[in-house]
Formats: C-alpha cells, sequence, structure tokens
C-alpha cells in the first residue's frame, strides 16, 4: 500500500503537470471557438448544474470510513451489504439528480433571461441538459470509485485521471471543430464520463472482487451513515457556495463577461487546491486505519505535519512563482481583457495556503467523526459570502465574492479551524506551525527580493518569462535548504540524488 501512496502522488502530480500544460492550450481554444460570452454561459450553465452534486449528501465521504471499519471488524457479508446499500442510494439519487437537472434545463430563462441575451438563454438551457446527464453518470460511477480507494487503488486512479485530462479536450476540439460550440465541449465531458463509468465498474467488479447484497436493509448502519454523511454535506454546501454560488450570482446580477474574467480567476485558483488533495488524498484510508485501530493523536500529529510540509513547500514554490510571472502569463494565456484575474487570484489564493496545507486534519476530524463543528462554522462563513455577494456585486462585480471568499478563508479555515485542531481533536497545532511556518517565511522573503529585481528587468516576453522562472526556482531551492530543511530532510534529499552527495 505504501508503494500505492507514493505512486498515486507521484502519477496525480503528473497529472497536474499535464492538465495545466492542456489547459494553456484548451481554454484560449475554447475561448477562440466560443467567444468569450458563450465561454461565460458555460461557465455559468456549468455552475447551476454543478450544485446537483449536493444530492449526494456526503454518502461517497463516508464509504471509506465504514468500509474499513467493517473490514476490519465485521464480515464479507456485512461489506456486501454496504455495497448494496450504497448502490441503492445511488441509483435513487441519480435519478433525482437527472430530475432535476432537466427541469432547469426548461425554466433556464427563468433565471438567466434578465442578463442574458435569447441566444444565450437557448444555449444554457441545452447545455444544462447535457451536463444534467454527465452528472448523473458521474455520481453513478462514485459507488465504484469510492470502493477503489478504500482498496488504495491509486495507480489506477490517477491513470484513469490521466484518460480523462487527455481525451475530453481532444474529443471538444474535434466537435468544435464540427461546428458544434459550447455543446460540443459539454457533449465531449458527457462522452468521457460514460467511458470512465464503464471502466469504473468494470475494474471494482471484475479486478476487485466488489460484490453487492441486498438481502435486508441495515436500518441502524443506514442511520449510522446519514449522521455522519449530512455534516459532510453541510461542508459540502459550504464548498459550493465559494466555488459555483459566485458564478450563477454574477451571471443573475452583472454580464456574461463578468463571469468569465471570475470564472478564468477560479479555474488557476483551483490549481492550488489540486496541489495539495493530490497529496492529502492518499492517506485517507491509512488515517481511517490509524483511527480505528489506535486513535493516537501523536500519530496523527505528525502525519499531518509531516504532509503538511511537503504542501507548504509546494504551496509556497508555485504561489510566489506566480505573483512574480502571472501577470505577464494571464495576459498571453487568457488576453489582456482578463488582467484583472490575475489581481483576483492573487488576492483569493493567499488565505487559501493555511487550510491547503492542513487538509489532512479533515480526515482526521471525520475519522474521529468531530467534523460537526468544522461544518457550522463553514456555513456561517458561506451565509455571509452569499450575503455580501449579492448586495455588493452590482458596485464591485466579481471584487464582491472575492472579499467575502478572502474573509471566509481567514476566519473559518484559518482561525477557527487551528483552535479546533488544537483544542478539540487533540492535535499539537504549535508543533505543526514550528515546523510549517519557517518555509512561509522563506518564501516570502525570497518573492520580496525576486519582485524587487523585476523592475530592473520587467517580464515582457517568453524568454524572460522562462529564465525569470528558472531564476525564482534557483533561489527558492537555495533559500529552502540553507534556513529550513533539517538535517534528516537534507539527508533524504542527497540518498535520493546521487550528483549531490
Amino acid at each position: 500500500m505504501t508503494s500505492q501512496r507514493k505512486a498515486g502522488a507521484i502519477l496525480g502530480y503528473l497529472n497536474i503537470i499535464v492538465k495545466n500544460l492542456v489547459n494553456l492550450i484548451y481554454t484560449p481554444m475554447l475561448l477562440s471557438f466560443v467567444g468569450q460570452a458563450d465561454y461565460g454561459v458555460y461557465q455559468t450553465s456549468n455552475s447551476f448544474v454543478f450544485s446537483l452534486t449536493l444530492l449526494t449528501f456526503g454518502f461517497s465521504e463516508a464509504y471509506v470510513r465504514f468500509y474499513t471499519q467493517r473490514n476490519a471488524h465485521g464480515t464479507e457479508d456485512d461489506i456486501r451489504s454496504l455495497n448494496g446499500m450504497y448502490l441503492m442510494l445511488y441509483l435513487a439519487v441519480c435519478a433525482v439528480a437527472l430530475s432535476l437537472g432537466l427541469l432547469f434545463a426548461a425554466n433556464v430563462e427563468t433565471f438567466f433571461s434578465g442578463s442574458f441575451t435569447s441566444g444565450q438563454v437557448r444555449l444554457a438551457g441545452e447545455l444544462m441538459a447535457i451536463m444534467a446527464v454527465n452528472v448523473a453518470c458521474t455520481l453513478f460511477s462514485t459507488v465504484f470509485d469510492a470502493y477503489i480507494i478504500a482498496h488504495e487503488q491509486f495507480k489506477y486512479q490517477q491513470t484513469r485521471q490521466m484518460f480523462t485530462t487527455l481525451a475530453t479536450p481532444g474529443i471538444a476540439f474535434l466537435l468544435l471543430c464540427a461546428g458544434m460550440g459550447a455543446v460540443g465541449v459539454a457533449t465531449a465531458q458527457l462522452s468521457v464520463t460514460v467511458i470512465l463509468l464503464l471502466l469504473n465498474a468494470r475494474f471494482a467488479y471484475f479486478r476487485l472482487g466488489m460484490r453487492f447484497s441486498f438481502k435486508r436493509f441495515d436500518t441502524a448502519l443506514f442511520r449510522a451513515i446519514a449522521s455522519f454523511s449530512a455534516w459532510i454535506f453541510v461542508n459540502q454546501v459550504c464548498d459550493l457556495i465559494n466555488q459555483s454560488v459566485p458564478n450563477m450570482m454574477l451571471g443573475a446580477l452583472a454580464s456574461a463577461v463578468t463571469v468569465s474574467v471570475f470564472a478564468v480567476s477560479l479555474q488557476i485558483r483551483q490549481v492550488f487546491y489540486s496541489l495539495s488533495t493530490t497529496m492529502s488524498s492518499v492517506f485517507v484510508p491509512k488515517i481511517n486505519r490509524i483511527v480505528a485501530e489506535s486513535n493516537d493523536n501523536d500519530v496523527l500529529t505528525r502525519l499531518m505535519t509531516r504532509v503538511g510540509r511537503y504542501q507548504m513547500f509546494l504551496f509556497c514554490w508555485v504561489y510566489c512563482g506566480f505573483v512574480l510571472l502571472g501577470r505577464f502569463f494571464i495576459t498571453k494565456w487568457a488576453g489582456a481583457g482578463f488582467i484583472d484575474a490575475y489581481y483576483l487570484i492573487c488576492a483569493m489564493t493567499l488565505p487559501v495556503g493555511v487550510p491547503l496545507c492542513q487538509n489532512t486534519g479533515i480526515e482526521i476530524q471525520r475519522a474521529k467523526n468531530k467534523h460537526k463543528a468544522r461544518s457550522v462554522v463553514y456555513l456561517c462563513m458561506s451565509l455571509l459570502n452569499v450575503a455580501f455577494t449579492w448586495f455588493a456585486s452590482p458596485y464591485l462585480g466579481y471584487w464582491a465574492p472575492a472579499i467575502a471568499y478572502i474573509v471566509s478563508i481567514a476566519l473559518g479555515n484559518g482561525l477557527f479551524m487551528n483552535w479546533y485542531y488544537q483544542n478539540r481533536i487533540g492535535l499539537d497545532m504549535a508543533f505543526f506551525w514550528k515546523r510549517n511556518l519557517p518555509v512561509a517565511l522563506t518564501a516570502a522573503s525570497v518573492l520580496v527580493v525576486c519582485k524587487s529585481l523585476s523592475f530592473f528587468l520587467p517580464v515582457v516576453s517568453w524568454p524572460l518569462f522562462l529564465a525569470w522562472g528558472a531564476a525564482y526556482t534557483v533561489f527558492f531551492t537555495v533559500a529552502m535548504w540553507l534556513f529550513v530543511l533539517d538535517s534528516n530532510e537534507k539527508a533524504g534529499i542527497t540518498t535520493r540524488l546521487p550528483l549531490l552527495r
């Protein structure tokens, strides 16, 4: 399993690299084919239909915990009953999601007639219908995907994601060339989702031996799952508010062009999330095993700190690099009309550095069944986010949801969660920050030096962009080696890199 985790993490970061390289071509390609306005319609429709994923009510995240408990203390029949319950639940969820999605599509004029043209309203309706089917297929695939994750088959999982990364834009390009526009992009996503559903089902059933039992419906088990999942559901509502609701509200209160600028900033911000979750996700089964077997807070603290330190290194390197080079990149990648996206990304991404280096703590909370308080606080922060965005969007445009997001992350994910980890979960957060704060301070110092020097040699061409990127990386690496890495970390690096011996 250790080799699966290592391979999963390596393949995960390879996926991120490939995905971002693809997006360097894919997003400008979409903008070129469909235009800025239709791209905004596409993003708004996607955000609207994506809200249907809330119908999972957190059941998918609960599966690993309950599977781990039954695998450790139960029988094979218990696992089959769990699988059967999940299959029935998701069949019902998929039916409801599809019905609601088609209902959205049939009544799209009600939502967007005030801000979209008649042609954009018709396009949004077509996109929502296709996306509704896509969401239903995605949700049904979750049954098999959760089983695969519980078995720590990260090599398969990441290979499958690589297929998605490459296949979706490839099929979309062909459909765009055929003149299908944004509808072609949605159709490409649906095609890949159906293929993944079939692959997941085949792998889980034939390779991992996933079986189902429908002999009896375990009411006590269902109540336990529902109670556990309810607070994950609340947290998913908060994520939806932070990720998707701003797009929907901007679409209703502003314009499609405003949505497109904010959508680009969200797309880049999501890269930072993927850098963090790729590493922490491979430890989910291990964390659940530790809690189920020993519940040792010292072991959990050191695991969270070790993973968080790697995440902090990566976050600081990428974030500071973006602050240094991102303005030039955005103007060349998306266009001069998207320059505000650079400032939105810099502002919104900075505070997420704290939760992104602590997201193994989320899994520790869930494994201990102590995630209620986090969900309640996040819900309050998200409601304030919505209220501020609603009232301020007509005046501040895309800066309204950005400001609300920054405040909610700083107060909820930052201040409250660190107090909660220390005083309610039992983790040693003083030890965590003693190990991780020097990384952030050193990275900030490197950024100040490089940013100051860039005023004398600004990034105005791709050769200078690459040269500054290389120079910054060298400065960052040297600074971390001299001022942050301890002797054990240096020894580990030199062992893996013989040239440094």
